[in-house]
């Protein structure tokens, strides 16, 4: 018997999300901003020891988020573990959005911004980044005079890379009286600048940060919620018992004591942004400046043409031309030769004409 489903409005207005992550293996990867060195060797040491009696209990939490508290320099009341960095973003959603009430974001900008808003039943404002990727600070303190409930900032901001510092967090923050602040720091490791510090002046302030990008756990899903003790605890109330599987927790301890590692894949990334924008550029095409583990490039109207033919020699650009206009694209920081046979590929692939709007030096 056929029945018709009572569906709640907000999910039958959407799409389904469809993250464009199978087929991948063996390709060389560089369109998920994912550590494509890998985690550190002590993660996988630490799982080996996994024993079955483990596997079949529930996880307790304590000690875990004692040591991950460590490593972000907080305590432990101003930490929360979640399923991931997406998860991370749901309970803001969660805790603070009613249907009807509106969301600030600046696009473009990581895009479970706006899935999670749009399943909530949340009105969306965007504001949108500069034709330099500068970020729109006039913008958005004209928004806050409407007090939205939650303002979304990536930071550093994926797809452009842009990072907003002290001085423009501190209008933000001075202006958000009746706005939930949450500055996504995904690739903070990457930017040297994380608002960490500040949650204990302003109330109003998360911090969202992951283990996927920096520690090489994305397929573990372990992300995190920092903010003053007395504000995390409203978020608390709307996580489950067990939100955490026992896996993440260990490789994440894992990853955390293995500082070293994280330093010297922070120190290539920062070196292969700076060599690889100047290559580009001697090619004639456009990169802008960024504090993430990737560069977004501007290679003209044949832009997707390139990403397609690259795709079909095993590597993977992240096209963005759907949402910023043709040519964009976000290239994830890899190793030292993945780079070089990317941009081997690159000069044997694309030629860049007067049509693409770019001219090589």
């Amino acid at each position: 018997m056929k029945v018709r489903l009572p569906v709640r409005q907000a999910i039958l207005n959407r799409h389904t999300y469809e993250a464009p992550a199978e087929g991948r293996t063996g390709k060389m990867r560089l369109d998920f901003n994912e550590n494509t060195s890998g985690c550190s060797p002590a993660v996988r040491r630490a799982l080996a020891k996994l024993t079955a009696k483990q596997l079949a209990t529930y996880p307790e939490y304590g000690k875990p988020t004692e040591r991950l508290a460590r490593y972000f320099g907080v305590r432990p009341e101003e930490l929360l573990l979640t399923n991931g960095g997406d998860d991370a973003l749901r309970v803001f959603f969660d805790t603070f959005v009613e249907p009807g009430t509106s969301i600030l974001i600046c696009e473009p900008t990581f895009s479970m911004y706006r899935y999670w808003a749009e399943i909530a039943g949340g009105r969306v404002c965007p504001v949108r980044y500069g034709a330099n990727m500068e970020f729109p600070a006039e913008e958005v303190l004209a928004g806050l005079r409407k007090n939205p409930r939650v303002l979304f900032i990536a930071n550093p901001n994926n797809p452009t890379g842009t990072l907003i510092g002290e001085k423009e967090l501190r209008r933000i923050l001075q202006a958000a009286t009746q706005t939930v602040v949450v500055m996504d720091e995904a690739y903070a490791e990457f930017s040297d600048f994380t608002a960490l510090p500040w949650i204990q002046k302003y109330s109003q302030l998360f911090v969202a940060r992951t283990f996927s990008k920096v520690a090489g756990l994305a397929s573990l899903r372990l992300g995190a919620v920092l903010a003053s003790a007395e504000s995390l605890a409203l978020v608390r109330r709307a996580m489950p018992p067990y939100p955490v599987n026992l896996a993440a927790l260990i490789a994440a301890e894992a990853a955390a004591s293995d500082s070293a590692r994280m330093r010297a894949y922070v120190a290539e990334v920062k070196r292969l942004r700076v060599w690889v924008a100047k290559e580009l550029s001697e090619l004639g095409v456009k990169t802008y400046p960024s504090a993430g583990n990737f560069l977004l490039a501007d290679f003209g109207p044949d832009g997707p043409a390139l990403c397609r033919s690259l795709e079909r020699k095993g590597i993977l650009l992240r096209d963005r031309s759907k949402d910023m206009g043709s040519g964009f694209v976000r290239i994830t920081m890899g190793t030292s030769s993945e780079m070089h046979r990317l941009l081997k590929a690159i000069r044997r692939e694309w030629k860049p004409s007067a049509q693409n709007g770019v001219t090589p030096k």
